[in-house]
């Protein structure tokens, strides 16, 4: 059967590497078999920037597994010749370094195409910029401040010159796919020279004004999402309550992929938030595509080997064996409100004082991306217990750890009887990363695979691949009732209507007593109304968790066999087939 589209460009900031989210989307949709039946060629296209020693680390490193054809200032020319003078004569014109060659991606190996942007020729882009202000209304001018608005603007030009010379004999079903506002300058590229060459999709992995309300206001999630739903209701946009977005870049970029052929939403909250952002997405058609869960096969008693390993270092770090392990695996910004792990974990520590059981939270999590040094994280577990113990004043605690350690986690552990907690600030999960206390046979799947519950309580989490990985190994997978996850989970669980692996965290809905019967009304939403919802729906979450854990041997395999019913459901192999395919031929 033949491919259904001859070439499938990614717009994307992790082309080169994978850094989060979106690198972890390109693996799950290009490493699929579904998408490689499909796509007869795909071109990934993104920035890189030779002054950064950490990222060309990164990209030249031996498992990025980067084959260059092309990288003439590291005399590598591997193309024929006219793709090579080609390559040329626009680093020459524009004063840039292009970098092409083939990366896999989930296994699969595919073209990438890089350009490093950092000494461009600023009159080839103050072209295009007027470019931007006739025909698209956007005044770069405003946003020139940005480092991250001037790299796009940037790339979009060369890339798209060096883009054309890669596709020139490929067929005529061809997309481009703008990965967030990142991908947006691009496509405005081709617009401006091939209008009618290409099909143009947008992928919202989130809507960064609505990411900005949440965060930027103490309400939070409660706030946002109360004040969203009656003002859709209304027929009401983001600008009509809190004004004009305009200053912000990522918004002025958003808005102009309304004009795109296709938009994409990663969950049911981004489609709501992408209509909210005003009248241009209001009446557009939007698709879902969802991001996959893993669906790995594991029996009982591999999870309890995983779990054991981490009942041995809990009791390395804490002198007890657990009965339960709760795990939070994620990133650690505002957004992931680990602070609601804590609120639960509070009202559940009293149940468990009652019901003679044990639990500790291990909290994977770091400010810094790249973790400490090994050799700083064995000094300080000799010389304060880490990661029990945290100093603040060494490089240890960064950022928002300080705060959330020091007046969130250790009062609670003051407190707490019958669960502890620790928080793991390092990249990795093994010994050699975190500490001669961890078992030596320890390694990320075992965090897991052994885990009983995993947390995600996200005041703004536009999928959340992370709240559904242990789906497949029978852990409770405890996501907010705004995370994009939930969608997809209820999909694939219609069947199951009592489907007892996910409990929904839901800190939007007020009690039937507060009144607001308008968004303006849900404006005056504050800190102390969000706590008081968080107080109770807390308690709410420890009960459910409480209820399910599973006590016997049988209760562990169902939980296990439901969990991996579900998570097949939701592999990234249904994401393509059901997905994401429909969405981009439905729109050729």
């Amino acid at each position: 059967m033949p491919a259904s589209i001859d070439l499938l460009v990614h717009v994307t900031h992790e082309a080169g590497v994978k850094v989060g989210g979106i690198g972890a989307v390109l693996n799950g949709l290009l490493g699929a078999d579904a998408y490689g039946k499909a796509v007869a060629r795909t071109i990934v296209v993104g920035p890189y920037n030779v002054d950064n020693p950490g990222e060309m680390a990164r990209l030249f490193a031996p498992g990025n597994r980067l084959r260059l054809l092309y990288a003439r200032h590291r005399d590598i020319v591997l193309l024929p010749r006219p793709l090579a003078d080609a390559f040329r004569s626009i680093e020459d014109a524009f004063d840039v370094e292009i970098l092409y060659g083939l990366r896999p991606f989930g296994g699969v190996e595919h073209e990438v195409l890089l350009v490093n942007v950092t000494r461009i020729n600023q009159d080839r882009v103050r072209d295009f910029k007027y470019f931007l202000w006739d025909q698209f209304g956007l005044d770069a001018a405003r946003y020139e401040h940005d480092e991250e608005f001037r790299l796009f603007i940037n790339l979009a030009e060369p890339a798209y010159a060096a883009l054309c010379h890669l596709a020139q004999d490929a067929g005529q079903r061809r997309i481009i796919l703008a990965h967030e506002w990142m991908g947006v300058p691009l496509v405005l590229a081709a617009m401006q020279r091939d209008a009618d060459l290409w099909r143009i999709f947008f992928y919202a992995h989130e809507v960064a004004t609505a990411r900005l309300l949440v965060e930027s206001h103490p309400g939070h999630d409660t706030r946002f999402y109360n004040v969203l739903r009656l003002a859709l209701q209304q027929h009401q946009s983001v600008s009509d309550l809190f004004g004009p977005q305009d200053d912000y870049f990522k918004h002025a970029l958003l808005e102009r992929a309304a004009l795109f052929d296709g938009i994409l939403a990663v969950g049911d909250p981004v489609v709501d938030e992408l209509r909210f952002m005003g009248r241009a997405f209001a009446d557009r058609e939007i698709d879902l595509v969802y991001n996959g869960a893993p669906a790995a096969r594991i029996s009982l008693d591999d999870k309890k080997q995983s779990k054991a390993l981490l009942q041995e270092y809990a009791r390395n770090l804490l002198d007890f064996t657990p009965d339960f392990i709760f795990s939070h695996v994620t990133r650690f910004v505002l957004s992931k409100a680990l602070w609601r792990d804590v609120r639960v974990l509070e009202h559940l520590d009293r149940i468990f004082q009652r019901a003679g059981k044990t639990g500790i939270l291990y909290i994977l999590s770091s400010a810094e991306p790249t973790g400490r040094s090994p050799e700083q994280v064995f000094r300080w577990e000799q010389e304060y217990g880490w990661p029990v113990g945290h100093r603040a004043d060494n490089g240890d605690l960064l950022g928002l750890e300080v705060d959330f350690f020091f007046h969130v986690l250790e009062p609670f552990n003051q407190r707490s009887k019958a669960i502890k907690a620790v928080l793991i600030n390092q990249f990795g999960w093994s010994q050699d990363r975190c500490g001669r206390r961890m078992p030596p046979a320890m390694t990320f799947m075992d965090l897991r695979r052994g885990a009983d519950v995993e947390f995600g309580q996200s005041i703004y989490e536009p999928f959340g691949i992370a709240q559904v990985e242990p789906l497949s190994f029978g852990a409770l997978c405890v996501p907010s009732s705004v995370c994009g996850a939930v969608g997809f989970v209820r999909r694939a669980a219609t069947d199951l209507p009592d489907f007892p692996n996910v409990i929904v965290a839901d800190y939007v809905t007020p009690p039937p007593d507060w009144g607001y019967h308008s968004a303006a009304d849900a404006l005056s939403i504050d800190q102390y109304a969000r706590d008081i919802i968080e107080r109770q729906r807390s308690k709410r979450v420890a009960e459910a968790i409480a209820a399910r854990l599973p006590l016997t041997d049988e209760e562990a395999r169902a939980l296990l066999a439901s969990g991996q019913r579900v998570a097949h459901r939701m592999s990234w192999e249904v994401v393509v087939q059901d997905y994401l395919l429909p969405a981009l031929q439905r729109n050729q």
